[in-house]
């Protein structure tokens, strides 16, 4: 039986460097995307370190989320996609077509593309942004049910990025998709071990600590997933039968607030944590810096409130099973310092 050809999109980032390495692991054929094949030895050196296997069965190809061009070609021969790439600016963003723009208009580029091509299924990976966002900070359990408030509090460009692309991308199958398969995953705060000397998305938070670049701890909560579970639960996703036409929102256990993040490293990581904060800034003082601070601006509606979700769905059908946060918090931490990302 022949090999299944899997492209990857954003085949340089954390989640997508995963998703490379774990269908390698599985005997697949993987076609990376790249903005620019310069970064194909990068990316190679940084996968290779992270003990790639199979690592002939890996080609690159160019394609941008805002161009056309690249991806009919990028396509050709293609069983299978995962569609990684998208822009993550959580927070505060001038101008929010940046994230918005592309998120969205680069999902329906690819879903295009893998239609034309007769691909079988497309994994899209949205995001608990475009789950749980805008809604009251009550008691309720968040499931793949929920769809973010665009226009409700604490809703930022990311999280309306999210929600529009994969929308975007629900409509596609519906209307113009063919026989076009999709499933879509819904990560939450995603850590892990890094791949290189980048460090992106909720990792920043483990770096900032361990670097001492923040000067206390926030009294605010993060769902965290290991990043190994979720490149798990894509290359799953892509070909069980259950998941076609389906969300699955992906997390650990409950989620952990900054405060216990910290105690985290400090257990696992020793003497390379002694730059982590101890003290806890009190909440009226992130809301009095909020009026000139836009990057407390963008926490402070989130002060005190930890959001409750169900992972029901991806254990059920998926049979997904992540490790612990505690475990993706301190691979997150000793990844930094065994790559010299983070230095004593």
């Amino acid at each position: 039986m022949s090999k299944q050809r899997v492209l990857v999109t954003g085949g340089s980032g954390l989640i997508g460097g995963h998703v490379i390495l774990e269908l390698l692991a599985q005997g697949h054929l993987v076609r990376a995307t790249v903005r620019s094949l310069d970064r194909e030895a990068a990316v190679r050196a940084s996968l290779t370190q992270a003990g790639m296997t199979n690592g002939d069965d890996l080609e690159f190809a160019t394609a941008d989320l805002t161009r056309d061009e690249g991806w009919p070609d990028a396509l050709k021969e293609v069983d299978y996609v995962i569609h990684v790439a998208s822009p993550v600016m959580p927070g505060h963003v001038e101008d929010e077509q940046q994230v918005i723009g592309p998120a969205r208009e680069g999902a329906l580029r690819v879903l295009r593309a893998a239609r034309d091509n007769g691909v079988t299924r497309v994994v899209l990976t949205s995001a608990f942004h475009a789950v749980a966002w805008g809604h009251p900070h009550d008691d309720h359990v968040f499931t793949e049910e929920d769809w973010t408030v665009l226009d409700g509090p604490g809703t930022d460009a990311y999280g309306r990025s999210k929600t529009l692309a994969e929308r975007a991308a629900w409509d596609f199958v519906t209307t113009e998709g063919g026989g076009l398969e999709l499933t879509t995953l819904l990560p939450v705060a995603v850590m892990g071990p890094v791949l290189g000397p980048q460090v992106t998305g909720a990792n920043q938070l483990v770096q900032r600590l361990l670097t001492g670049r923040l000067p206390g701890l926030l009294n605010i909560y993060f769902p965290v997933v290991d990043v190994r579970d979720i490149a798990a639960a894509h290359v799953t996703a892509m070909t069980a039968p259950g998941a076609t036409g389906e969300r699955f929102l992906l997390a650990a256990d409950p989620a952990l607030s900054m405060g216990e993040i910290a105690d985290i490293l400090r257990a696992q990581l020793g003497r390379h944590a002694a730059r982590v904060p101890t003290e806890v800034i009190p909440d009226d003082a992130v809301r009095a810096g909020a009026a000139t601070d836009p990057g407390l601006r963008s926490v402070k509606d989130q002060l005190g409130y930890a959001r409750r979700f169900s992972t029901d769905k991806a254990r059920r059908i998926l049979r997904w099973h992540p490790r612990p946060s505690e475990d993706a918090v301190a691979a997150a931490g000793g990844s930094m310092i065994e790559r010299s990302v983070v230095t004593l």
